[in-house]
């Protein structure tokens, strides 16, 4: 084992194993998944997913006691390489701020969520973000915010680390014909489907966005049975998902239709064809891979100015709307279309593979 992966639970690690696996030698790779937290809501599916792969290199353990803790600094210690997907287990912080030697090898895939907020971080991660060996994000204002923020020293490597963010551009087209060979009931095309935002967690802003939503349907004489708001709830607080429930429904009724199941990701991008307009209110990077499938499906999709996704989409000439500034229930399929086209050339499983190529091989 030449690189050690540390990860917890989460829906994006069974496709990343997967495709590590198919493109590169697994006997080099160790998925080490932490579980020392509470088990998301979903823990029983990606046990089913992680089942499915049927890979030897594949250990899940919690490292609270004395065993699993030295078993887990053996693998550290050992691996040539230490990819930390997302800086979110207390454990792992714990272990690299009290053994500073581990972090000149260690590098850090950028999530989002376990950066923002300085205020609310701990001490000992603040210490380590700042420390830490590299810094693997494709959005540039990501490292800039934690130099800004935590003196973040850490070389930064560009690197489109999932394949669940780069366009599924065969997987749709698959999925299109099979609706085109198939009677596949979609409902009422004459609907205009509005997705609000992608997991139940309160940095998606639910509360504004369907605030908004309702003055402009008022303003403007929309008749709700001509709308649906689609809501993915399927994992995130379930407090605030009940609370998010409970707003939509007493504001637009039956036109409200959260997502509470958790979809396999065929299902998910099923879901993600019959949208017509995504919102994505967030106040920090979230839910880049929503907006990714949207736009490369040519899907109108309204954002935040400042956040790392703003400054991403628009370096590469996508337009995507402001929704503090506008919002309208009009498609210039000109527009989308270029926007598709812009996103399938970048966003692709080829640039996944040539990114992880680098940081494997000291390329970068």
């Amino acid at each position: 084992m030449r690189f050690l992966h540390v990860m917890v639970p989460d829906k994006f690690i069974p496709p990343f194993i997967r495709f590590v696996n198919e493109n590169f030698n697994p006997k080099e790779h160790l998925f080490l998944i932490l579980s020392e937290e509470s088990f998301p809501p979903y823990f029983s599916l990606f046990l089913t997913e992680i089942s499915k792969l049927n890979s030897g290199n594949i250990v899940i353990l919690n490292p609270n006691s004395m065993w699993k803790h030295l078993q887990v600094l053996m693998y550290m210690y050992g691996a040539e390489k230490i990819i930390i997907h997302g800086l979110w287990s207390r454990y792992i912080v714990e272990v690299l701020f009290r053994r500073p030697q581990l972090l000149e090898k260690s590098y850090w895939i950028m999530w989002g969520g376990d950066f923002y907020f300085p205020e609310q971080q701990s001490f000992t991660k603040k210490w380590v973000i700042k420390d830490i060996g590299y810094l693997v994000t494709y959005m540039p204002k990501q490292v800039e915010y934690v130099r800004n923020h935590y003196g973040a020293k850490g070389k930064f490597i560009d690197c489109l680390f999932y394949p669940d963010g780069a366009f599924q551009e065969s997987l749709v087209k698959r999925l299109k014909e099979k609706r085109e060979k198939h009677t596949v009931d979609v409902g009422d095309k004459g609907k205009i489907r509005i997705q609000v935002g992608n997991s139940a967690t309160e940095t998606n802003r639910h509360e504004i966005v369907f605030k908004r939503l309702r003055e402009f349907f008022d303003e403007n004489k929309v008749n709700l049975c001509s709308i649906e708001i689609i809501v993915p709830l399927s994992y995130g607080d379930i407090s605030y998902r009940d609370k998010v429930i409970a707003l939509g429904k007493s504001l637009f009724g039956d036109s409200f239709k959260p997502v509470t199941i958790f979809l396999d990701y065929e299902k998910y991008l099923e879901l993600l064809l019959d949208i017509d307009i995504g919102i994505f209110y967030h106040n920090r990077q979230q839910g880049l891979g929503n907006i990714i499938q949207l736009l490369g499906m040519g899907k109108k999709v309204y954002i935040t100015t400042n956040t790392p996704q703003w400054d991403l989409f628009t370096s590469l000439g996508v337009r995507i709307y402001d929704f503090d500034q506008e919002f309208d229930l009009t498609i210039d399929k000109e527009v989308l279309e270029n926007n598709s086209r812009i996103i399938r050339e970048n966003f692709t499983l080829d640039r996944v593979k040539r990114d992880w190529e680098k940081i494997l091989k000291d390329e970068f």
